[in-house]
Order: structure tokens, then sequence, then C-alpha cells
């Protein structure tokens, strides 16, 4: 089964109708570190699956400077929302972030399924109300913790993909620079946490 097929099951719910009206539309890409998977700017209305490996989103400055917006790792799909209207852009590019297979889907057939079917309606909702809680909880923390909190916080909820990029793209994702995240390291390495000072 396709990693799309299994995401999509699990959202509805249920099974499918007229997935081999899907299949043909299915793409499936291979990258290695550093492949750009699509760029800020383009017209790319598509909805990705992270089949293995981890996809970095970014956005970058006009200094230069690139933000990790979001890391999608295995089971997780991601797309730009703006390239979804007519004539829409992508707000940022999608990087590999280490070895990853990918599936892809146009977001106009999704849509033209979720018109059709109330399965395909209530997977597309779950889909888009999973993102909205997860730009909520990203901007929460952007917004009301310290770098040192959102590091943390990081590599609790995401051991599984902070053991996999490097040290730049996490800092990229706290919103420090690579120099800061080493002071951040070193500092966690010297005292301990609330819960063992607590024990």
């Amino acid at each position: 089964m396709s990693t799309a097929k299994r995401i999509f099951e699990r959202l509805a719910d249920s099974s499918l109708p007229e997935w081999h009206l899907v299949e043909p539309s299915l793409r499936r890409k291979t990258l290695l570190p550093g492949d750009i998977l699509f760029h800020a700017g383009v017209q790319h209305p598509f909805v990705y699956f992270v089949e293995a490996g981890i996809i970095k989103m970014i956005y970058e400055t006009c200094d230069g400077d690139a933000w990790v917006k979001a890391f999608a790792a295995e089971g997780r799909f991601f797309a730009s929302l703006a390239a979804f209207s007519p004539g829409g852009l992508t707000s940022f590019s999608a990087i590999a972030a280490c070895p990853a297979s990918v599936e892809s889907l146009p977001y106009s057939l999704l849509d033209q399924l979720g018109d059709r079917y109330p399965q395909w309606q209530r997977a597309l909702r779950r889909a888009f109300e999973l993102y909205g809680f997860r730009k909520e909880a990203r901007e929460r923390d952007l917004l009301t913790l310290s770098a040192e909190e959102r590091y943390r916080r990081f590599i609790e909820e995401y051991p599984h993909i902070a053991e996999r990029v490097t040290d730049r793209d996490i800092a990229g994702y706290v919103r420090v620079t690579p120099v800061a995240l080493s002071r951040i390291k070193a500092r966690i390495r010297q005292s301990p946490t609330p819960y063992e000072s607590n024990s």
C-alpha cells in the first residue's frame, strides 16, 4: 500500500472510493541530503507524503538566513497551502534533510474527490485541521518559549528527528544561530532537568 493511501485512509477512518483514479497521478521521488523538492515562490499545488527520511521546510530571508519552519518525517504529509489557490505560489522551500523518498499528488484531484465523496471530504478536513493544530502549536512555542525551552521541547517531542538531522538544521528550527545552539546544549549538559532536580 502506498504511503499516501495509508495516510488518507487513516484520516478518513475508512477505505476511499475510486482510489484507482488517484494511482495514475501518484508520483514517487527519491532524494539525497540537500536535494530540493521545490523552491519558494513557484506554482506547485501538490501534497507530499514522506515514505522514508526527513524533509525540512524552510523560509529564507533577504540576508541569506534559512529558518526551518518544520520537519516532516516518515508517515507525515505536507504542502504549501498558498500554492493551492489559482495562480498561488509556494511560501517556503522543501529540502531533503537526509536521504528520503516521498510521494506526491496534485491537490486539484484530491479536491475534486472531496466534492464527490464524504470519505475524501472527511480526510481532507482532518488534514487541514492537523495542519492548523501544528501551525498554532509552532507559533505558540516561538512566541512564548525561550530558545532553550524550544530546544528542550524539540528533542523531547521529536527525538527520532533530532538524532538524524544536523545541528545547523536544529538551530534553524529553534531560531538561533549554530553557535547559540552549541551554548544551549552545553548549559543543558551542565545542569539537571527540572525533573532530575526534583527527584
